[in-house]
């Protein structure tokens, strides 16, 4: 008898693409930038939306797992996914996980294929992060066991991926490119990631643009949209191999930034002249460039408020997740600030 097909109605239904605005705009980005919006109503719909692709990534699950009996596994058994999909976990992200599941338990199984070269392990469709945290505790993993082909371990995977918000856009990408560097077709890429034909097109023409070498360097910046890595690819379409990138890639500032700030750092190097040769240690502010980048934060460390400006205006953004109330009490002063000004540039 022909094995069902399990991805049945489940392939069919659209999926949410998610990480696709560009950061600046974007309720769900984790940013704020100054306009005529209220930063409390961002935040609500963020995470209004955050909620429902967990649902959505729970029910996907569930549909994956019908009917199937959950085992326990040892965890030393099972091997990732022949595709990665993360390029680094976010820690304080995995910390949470970890707790949760170390003082109740583990919810949801992942899912896994037997392995189809080693007899007797196994191969994780979905579930990386529990698998992770089952080695890190010691302890067996709860799973559902399904004799998947190639293409229905990615479709689970990467369907799975879709309907979370963990995964970043570059992430996404190079999940993207590499289905289409082992030739699997366009429409089993849409069907994985949950898109159109035309954002595959535009995730395709950001990884073949930018240098392995150079995401690798950055990292998943998972605050960093679309928008804002197709910026990064026209850069590097204008210039493929621009003097002084190496020294930047390998500088002490760019090495010890998180991922999106080691993003923002190249972009303002593009932005300030990517023909000048980058010196360490030297002030990157945009110097005879065409705007001026400068950033504050806390004594606590990292950045808070990042101003970019130029002779005729000025942007400032500020990172909500880190300060989610900041953006709205500085709205609310604006009028003192102003105020106060106005009295600075008045004669004494």
């Amino acid at each position: 008898m022909a094995r069902k097909n399990i991805f049945a109605g489940v392939t069919g239904e659209k999926l949410t693409a998610v990480n696709l605005a560009p950061v600046a705009a974007s309720p769900a980005s984790g940013l704020t930038a100054f306009a005529g919006r209220g930063a409390p109503g961002s935040l609500s719909r963020s995470i209004g939306d955050l909620a429902a692709k967990a649902n959505a990534a729970k029910e996907l699950e569930a549909k994956l797992t019908a009917g199937q009996t959950v085992v326990e596994l040892n965890a030393d058994l099972v091997d990732p996914s022949f595709i990665a999909d993360r390029m680094g976990d976010n820690d304080d992200a995995y910390q949470a996980l970890k707790k949760a599941i170390a003082e109740q338990g583990q919810g949801s199984p992942i899912l896994v294929r037997p392995h189809p070269t080693t007899p007797g392990r196994y191969q994780v469709a979905f579930g990386h992060r529990r698998l992770r945290v089952a080695r890190d505790l010691g302890r067996a993993v709860r799973a559902v066991i399904k004799s998947l082909s190639d293409q229905e371990l990615v479709l689970a995977q990467g369907q799975e991926n879709s309907l979370r918000s963990d995964l970043s856009f570059i992430e996404r990408a190079r999940f993207a490119q590499s289905l289409v560097d082992r030739d699997y077709r366009r429409d089993v890429v849409m069907a994985a990631l949950g898109v159109d034909k035309t954002t595959v097109s535009r995730m395709l023409s950001i990884t073949m643009r930018i240098p392995s070498a150079v995401i690798d360097a950055i990292g998943p910046a998972p605050n960093t949209g679309r928008d804002r890595w197709i910026e990064l690819a026209c850069h590097f379409a204008a210039n493929s191999a621009p003097n002084g990138l190496d020294n930047l890639l390998q500088s002490t500032s760019f090495r010890a930034a998180a991922s999106d700030e080691r993003f923002n750092q190249l972009i303002d190097w593009f932005t300030a002249g990517a023909d000048s040769a980058y010196q360490p240690g030297a002030k990157q502010t945009g110097q005879g460039a065409r705007q001026d980048v400068q950033r504050w934060g806390p004594s606590s460390g990292g950045t808070l408020v990042t101003l970019k400006h130029n002779a005729r205006s000025g942007v400032i953004t500020i990172d909500h997740r880190r300060a989610p109330g900041f953006a709205d009490f500085l709205l609310r002063q604006i009028d003192r600030l102003y105020g106060d000004y106005v009295a600075a540039q008045k004669p004494k």
